[in-house]
């Protein structure tokens, strides 16, 4: 407990405040607290600065298909994912490798740890491909 969150409940102990002042101040420190958090590029305490991936498909003047594709995925959920690949068994871990390799993807998706993730995340400013005039894609953290 911070001494900022210590005073403000000696103040309602002694009835200098009431419980509703004691809680919005309460949530104000919290806020104050996370807010000194981040730092000026806005990465926060745990060196995370993006929420989310993005990705925006913009058909092109020669595309068939004139629907606009735009996703956003939570990076917690990718970062989480990766928590999660370490319950798989060991046996399977191959058979997943093998697959990936098929596909031309030579990486061990195991021996991927949460500091290649974020150095990935802080190199993936804007990556724009357009696809022939026929569509246009757009990847980006936010």
């Amino acid at each position: 407990m911070s001494t900022n969150q210590r005073k403000i409940l000696d103040m309602l102990s002694e009835g200098k405040l009431t419980v509703e002042e004691a809680e919005k101040l309460l949530l104000a420190l919290e806020d104050e607290e996370k807010t000194a958090g981040k730092n000026v590029s806005g990465v926060d305490g745990e060196g995370q600065s993006s929420k989310y991936l993005r990705v925006v498909v913009t058909p092109g003047p020669e595309s068939s298909q004139q629907e606009k594709v735009n996703i956003r995925v939570p990076l917690k959920l990718i970062r989480a994912g990766l928590k999660w690949a370490a319950f798989v068994p060991q046996d399977a871990r191959s058979k997943v490798n093998q697959a990936m390799k098929e596909k031309g993807i030579e990486k061990d998706i195991f021996s991927i740890k949460p500091d290649d993730i974020e150095e990935l995340i802080s190199h993936l400013d804007d990556l724009q491909v357009d696809v022939e005039g026929k569509e246009s894609v757009r990847i980006f953290c936010e």
